[in-house]
């Protein structure tokens, strides 16, 4: 199994990041069951992995909190933008929730994410635009917020590859704490 964690998104910023999608050329735009927030990609796992993943991840204690997603960018690799994306607000909570996964799954001996966290929703995949094009964008809907929602629970899901893009299931939820 392909998995990753992530938080879903509620539907009405869900049909905003939608109308978002468009008018960058030769773009690989998401499919709106494919918009989340990454919390932690896993990859490649057989089944037992699997099952030590749901373990762990059931156990993790962290309290709901309120997010607001905040602009738009984009990532380069070689010197070439390669996906377009909506940020994060203040993602302290976030941040704190994401540290309390990758220890969780690197106790379990899962190798800890390569990269720096970087909270954000992808918009589109792209084969390598040009940066000033992909500035572009960015700028269109640099002043993008969505309402503030609540995350009352983060999901693993499962991801297979297909020619129109990944396909991703839902395989569990997990509950955060509710204030009283």
């Amino acid at each position: 199994m392909r998995l990753f964690v992530a938080i879903q998104l509620p539907e009405v910023i869900k049909d905003t990041l939608t109308a978002m999608c468009g008018g960058v050329d030769d773009a690989h735009w998401q499919e709106r069951g494919q918009l989340h927030l990454t919390l932690r990609f896993i990859g490649e796992v057989d089944g037992a992995v699997a099952h030590d993943i749901d373990d762990v991840l059931y156990q993790i204690s962290a309290p709901a909190f309120s997010l607001i997603l905040r602009r738009t960018g984009f990532f380069n690799k070689r010197k070439l933008a390669r996906v377009l994306w909506a940020g994060v607000e203040d993602d302290t909570a976030l941040r704190h929730l994401h540290k309390k996964i990758q220890h969780s799954l690197t106790a379990i001996g899962l190798e800890p994410e390569r990269h720096r966290y970087h909270p954000h929703v992808t918009l589109a995949r792209l084969s390598g635009l040009d940066p000033m094009e992909a500035e572009g964008y960015a700028a269109r809907y640099g002043e993008y917020a969505s309402p503030p929602f609540i995350v009352d629970r983060f999901c693993l899901f499962s991801s297979q590859l297909s020619r129109g893009g990944a396909i991703h299931t839902l395989e569990a939820e997990y509950l955060l704490a509710q204030e009283d």
